[in-house]
């Protein structure tokens, strides 16, 4: 399934769009955008797919989601029936934090949370209440008060514990993990195994992209990214696989093979020991949140409480029911 475009718009007086969303559940609206957005989710339990990272969420769920990854929530059901479920969604340009990273000593951290954040980042209960906390100085009718509350919560999230989320070749643009903060012959490396993700790959071909030994290789790898060689090409190659998933019907097999898998059964394992479950299974979930997907009707609202109109629109268009046939 493609995402569809959301465009973020942002008052002429305001360097951080925040939305306040209330709504019986969280539908399924698998989307993008060039801004990050950071969202907590409160009083819903149900899926998130961030990219092609598809998890269990539950009830005060803090993520930072970078420009550009597809993503949605689907809730399947409310912690407090009685109270609506609720998502306070807080977009920046990235582009922004970095010039006032530059600009102002204080807020450096800005960097080093975007460096961090370029796979998107799932918080801690911790620091998802930390958040909660924050709510009005972060949800007041002040913008100057809304932006102070903003900077300090993304600096505190900055060095904060956190877990990676999407593999780095799931971006709606495909440029997966090149973004400039990593060195140039890393960069190489990533480009290579993405236009090889199919085919076999030596260890001595990725070596002789990046002019570098083994040993080195590895150890860049693991100093930068976080994980070895072989665990980030496998991260690649499951990410390729729940896009196949997704957006194809081609049968699992021919999904191993185009995800760089010559063994079905390797396959079926490592799928379920990155994703817990099996391919086909991803495959029926996603299609399942896909075809439940609606919202509420738009209502005239204070900005804070406003969705962007580019899905509104499309929300429209998705509740409009088909002529019936003559």
């Amino acid at each position: 399934m493609k995402p569809a475009y959301e465009h973020v718009d942002f008052t002429e007086h305001g360097s951080v769009r925040i939305y306040h969303r209330r709504l019986p559940r969280i539908p399924f609206e698998w989307h993008h955008h060039p801004e990050y957005e950071l969202t907590l989710t409160l009083n819903s339990h149900g899926m998130r797919y961030i990219g092609d990272s598809v998890t269990e969420y539950g009830d005060c769920d803090l993520v930072l989601v970078p420009p550009d990854l597809a993503h949605t929530w689907a809730s399947n059901r409310s912690a407090d029936p009685a109270q609506p479920q609720v998502a306070i969604v807080v977009w920046f340009d990235g582009d922004w934090a970095r010039r006032l990273a530059d600009c102002c000593p204080e807020y450096e951290a800005l960097h080093r949370l975007l460096r961090r954040g370029t796979c998107g980042l799932c918080f801690s209960q911790g620091d998802a209440q930390a958040m909660r906390e924050q709510l009005p100085e972060l949800l007041c009718a002040e913008p100057r008060r809304r932006l102070a509350a903003t900077l300090d919560l993304l600096c505190r999230l900055a060095d904060a514990p956190a877990q990676a989320l999407a593999s780095p070749g799931a971006f709606a643009g495909g440029a997966g993990a090149t973004t400039g903060h990593e060195p140039e012959r890393i960069n190489r490396v990533l480009a290579l195994m993405e236009a090889r993700l199919a085919e076999p790959l030596r260890i001595a071909d990725l070596c002789a992209a990046a002019h570098w030994s083994p040993r080195s290789l590895q150890r860049y790898f693991l100093q930068h990214l976080g994980e070895s060689v072989g665990q980030h090409l496998t991260r690649l190659r499951i990410g390729r696989a729940c896009r196949l998933l997704a957006d194809t019907r081609l049968p699992v097999a021919q999904v191993a093979a185009r995800s760089g898998f010559g063994n079905l059964a390797h396959f079926n394992r490592q799928f379920k020991a990155a994703r817990q479950t099996t391919p086909s299974a991803y495959r029926r979930q996603f299609a399942q949140d896909a075809a439940r997907q609606h919202t509420l009707p738009a209502q005239d609202a204070a900005p804070l409480e406003q969705r962007p109109p580019s899905l509104r629109r499309a929300a429209r268009r998705r509740a409009i029911p088909a002529p019936a046939a003559d």
